[in-house]
């Protein structure tokens, strides 16, 4: 692909939780369409190092930006550094996310919060600091058709409960409703907002639910397609999301899933 045909050429995008799983599939599919690309990450370098070296290594560029996104302060400070680096910001992937799991009866306070504090809180603290640069801004004609995209990584448990997930379950739900609602919100300033929804990717996130040959088969059950999705299925995703190919989309959740909202339970029963 030339240059000049690279969806997000000279765009500049943050992706928060880049260092691993969806982030990192997601950080290197922008770059690969032209996207100058900050990998945030919270805690692990070496890893955030080894995704900015491939993005490096196939002709892209970006730079590290270590930020917890559940504390203001260090998404503040991850903004001011992105626009001294850069000059600006086009496109947020609000992607950092984490689980915490027990019996509902079970869950401590600490456990809520935590999940609450960087699946939600974190996700408004991102998203605002990108709106106010998009603002600042606006539209920049022959860089790209809206004066900003961000894009909320939720799950398909924005639809689905799952039990003895109930702060994940309730984060998504959340991001969904964040998600809508600042699309609607500011739509008329040419800032678009949308969710990716995620199904069963291949993760460390979810690692337990693939390692093995039999939890593997289980998991299948759940997904028509009948295959675990990769980090890819959800990068080529964020692309076009991003992309003036859909300028004209603001407030859905594109879910990724192998079909599994299709409720896979009913395959053999109708």
């Amino acid at each position: 692909m030339t240059t000049k045909n690279k969806k997000l050429q000279g765009q500049v995008a943050i992706v928060t939780g880049a260092s691993s799983g969806i982030g990192a599939g997601v950080a290197k599919a922008l770059a690969a369409e032209g996207a100058l690309v900050v990998v945030n990450y919270a805690s692990s370098v070496e890893k955030a190092e080894e995704v900015l070296h491939e993005i490096k290594q196939a002709g892209g560029d970006g730079f590290l930006c270590k930020a917890d996104v559940g504390k203001e302060a260090d998404v503040l400070d991850m903004f001011r550094e992105t626009i001294s680096h850069y000059g600006t910001v086009d496109i947020l992937v609000n992607n950092a996310g984490l689980q915490s799991d027990a019996k509902f009866h079970e869950m401590s306070v600490e456990q809520w919060n935590r999940v609450i504090g960087i699946n939600l809180t974190g996700q408004f603290l991102c998203a605002r600091e990108a709106i106010k640069e998009f603002m600042r801004r606006g539209v920049v004609p022959g860089r790209s058709a809206s004066a900003g995209k961000i894009i909320c990584m939720s799950s398909v448990h924005e639809v689905i409960p799952w039990a003895g997930h109930a702060n994940y379950a309730a984060s998504k739900g959340g991001v969904m409703m964040l998600m809508k609602t600042i699309a609607q919100e500011y739509a008329p300033l040419k800032i678009r907002v949308n969710s990716i929804g995620p199904g069963a990717i291949r993760t460390p996130i979810n690692y337990a639910a693939w390692q093995t040959p039999q939890a593997y088969q289980q998991l299948l059950k759940l997904i028509p397609a009948k295959r675990i999705g990769e980090a890819e299925d959800v990068g080529r995703a964020a692309v076009w999301l991003a992309s003036d190919d859909a300028e004209y989309v603001n407030g859905i959740t594109l879910f990724v899933d192998g079909g599994m909202l299709l409720y896979p339970g009913f395959e053999d029963n109708g």
